[in-house]
């Protein structure tokens, strides 16, 4: 057993890099815990959670108990009802003595993507705390979102706490400062049980691959220089291979033990677990029992036969053909965390490059690794950037005080020095780098690789309240004005590739990104399955059992998902390759599938 459930303390965080199974860890370990008698509460703090999919069971943004598991009670933070939640208990108090006018804009100033978030981080700080849903619990497990939004959550305590003692008269991005002091004890409490070790365990997850570990080791220094120190690495989905004849396998093999071998530093001195690969995807009770039982997995069945790929399953050099003919435009590679957005992204601009264009690839990833999926071979006409939260943040206040600032008296630029403190201002040059790389691919071709669903769904948010606050207060013919989320509309000007792999999860999660796109009014392009050990043909038992089982989710993206052209669908199927896809020939080699390059 798994040593924190077998010793936990009070609060259990699982994080790490999108993809590397938190969700099914954190729901496997509330389970064990629920049945070894102790009161749980299952918490995911992820804008794009999927506790109900893994658990098999419904979990709304309430605590409700989970069937079949006496003792377990689940819920999702849903950062839209705590928004709402929110500015509701901060307009109400101004309804009737403030004029409607007045009121209206107030409401408009707190409809953004950085209320929500912080309206999320209040409900998550009070569990933290041990109030609400979270009282007379045993144990609070939460289940927290990718890496980057993560770290930003964490540090949400300190950062709130450390501007409200430094700002007692100040104003912020939320409103009067007067509004967070009263949560002022709420949040020491939140930040005083996230550093002690005796009440918080932080649980870093990765796969044995050198991305996911890089992130977990990224993570540990960011979140011990905080102060939180009690942390363990798990490592899942460890494979041994059967079938020494499997070139697929064995490379598998010998990549997870070279990760393993160079583990960062920072790692290396960390209680270490490994969890085993799994030949079924990770769904419901049993699945989960499964995944922390003490008896090892049960060996794969004899080798399955893997059915063909369906007939609409294309190259994706077939879906840049299209993308290239306007010769610019903007490239959105969206999805969930882990799914090798990243690669994809970074196999468009490498073969948009060979075919003749200059390409700026970006991300807005905090969590971004443009620099590994390129290696050292990054074409002369690929330029690589990145937005960095940190950088822009730092621009951001710099621009805004020599400019705004510059038209102030001393008092004025004080308090416009104390609202920059904000934690918000960090959405809000985000943004604006976002922003103006949409705005460049109207001269060119701009590939942007985006971070996890649920963090690029508060971008996308943001570019929906700017849009909005533009058409109120513009004088100017509202024809004539074009915002970064008409851009993400205009479909010859922006493609949407939705990456996913082929498991249940990740499909019905890029199934669901694709719907709130369309409510944004932004047509997904194409979809992208990447990884599939299906196109790749193992034959080793395990590796055969999981390829097999991608066919009926491949099949479901082609019938059900997929965006169409002239009736056909637009889907590329990537196979999962023996050597990482990095540098730009293999890249290209997987951009193009069978077609011999030139």
């Amino acid at each position: 057993m798994l040593s924190f459930i077998a010793s936990p303390t009070p609060a259990l965080f699982f994080t790490g890099k999108g993809g590397v199974g938190k969700t099914s860890l954190a729901c496997a370990t509330a389970v064990a815990l629920a049945e070894a008698g102790r009161r749980v509460l299952l918490v995911s703090t992820d804008p794009a959670s999927n506790l109900s999919d893994v658990l098999g069971a419904p979990v709304g943004p309430l605590a409700s108990a989970v069937a079949d598991v006496p003792g377990l009670r689940a819920l999702n933070i849903d950062p839209e009802a705590a928004a709402r939640a929110y500015r509701e208990r901060v307009i109400e108090p101004m309804r009737g003595v403030l004029s409607d006018v007045v009121v209206a804009g107030i409401e408009e100033g707190l409809s953004g993507a950085c209320t929500t978030e912080i309206a999320a981080f209040d409900r998550f700080a009070s569990m933290l705390s041990g109030e609400g849903e979270a009282a007379n619990m045993d144990v609070v497990v939460f289940d927290t979102a990718p890496t980057g939004h993560t770290l930003r959550l964490l540090e949400l305590p300190a950062a709130w706490s450390g501007f409200i003692d430094d700002n007692p008269g100040g104003a912020s991005c939320l409103g009067p400062s007067s509004g967070l002091e009263t949560q002022q004890d709420r949040y020491q409490a939140a930040a005083s049980a996230l550093r002690d070790p005796a009440r918080t365990t932080l649980v870093l997850v990765a796969r044995p691959e050198p991305s996911a570990l890089a992130e977990a080791a990224r993570s540990a220094a960011e979140l011990a220089a905080i102060g939180v120190a009690s942390q363990r690495l798990v490592v899942n989905g460890v494979f041994h291979a059967t079938d020494p004849s499997d070139p697929l396998a064995t490379a598998i093999e010998r990549q997870a033990d070279d990760a393993l071998r160079d583990l960062p530093e920072s790692l290396a001195a960390l209680p270490r677990e490994t969890v085993a690969l799994r030949p079924h995807n990770l769904l419901g009770l049993e699945a989960l029992r499964d995944l922390v039982a003490d008896s090892p997995p049960v060996e794969a069945a004899p080798v399955p036969k893997v059915p063909e790929l369906p007939t609409a399953a294309r190259d994706l050099a077939v879906l840049v053909d299209e993308i290239e003919a306007p010769g610019k435009g903007l490239v959105l590679v969206m999805g969930k965390g882990g799914v090798g957005k990243t690669t994809v992204a970074a196999a468009v601009a490498v073969e948009l490059a060979a075919r003749g264009h200059d390409v700026h690839l970006t991300t807005t990833d905090p969590a971004a690794h443009l620099d590994a999926a390129l290696g050292d071979d990054v074409p002369g006409r690929v330029k690589v950037t990145r937005i960095d939260p940190e950088t822009e943040t730092r621009l951001y206040k710099e621009r805004v005080l020599r400019t705004k600032g510059a038209k102030l008296d001393d008092d004025a630029r004080r308090l416009l020095a104390e609202d920059l403190q904000s934690p918000c201002t960090e959405e809000v040059a985000v943004f604006h780098a976002f922003s103006h790389a949409v705005g460049s691919a109207s001269r060119g071709f701009v590939v942007m690789d985006t971070a996890p669903t649920g963090h690029t769904l508060l971008l996308l948010d943001t570019a929906g309240s700017y849009h909005r606050e533009v058409l109120r207060t513009t004088s100017l013919d509202p024809t004539r004005i074009t915002t970064p989320l008409m851009r993400l509309q205009d479909p010859a000007f922006t493609r949407v590739l939705l990456v996913t792999i082929a498991e249940t999860t990740p499909v019905r999660e890029a199934a669901a990104l694709q719907a709130d796109l369309r409510r944004a009014s932004v047509e997904p392009f194409a979809w992208v399955v990447n990884r599939s050990l299906a196109a790749a043909h193992p034959t080793d038992p395990l590796l055969a059992t999981r390829a097999a089982a991608e066919i009926n989710e491949i099949e479901a993206v082609a019938r059900e998902h997929s965006p169409r052209a002239d009736g056909i669908p637009r889907l590329a199927v990537l196979p999962y390759m023996p050597d990482s896809p990095v540098g730009a020939h293999r890249l290209r080699t997987l951009a193009q599938g069978d077609r011999v390059l030139v």
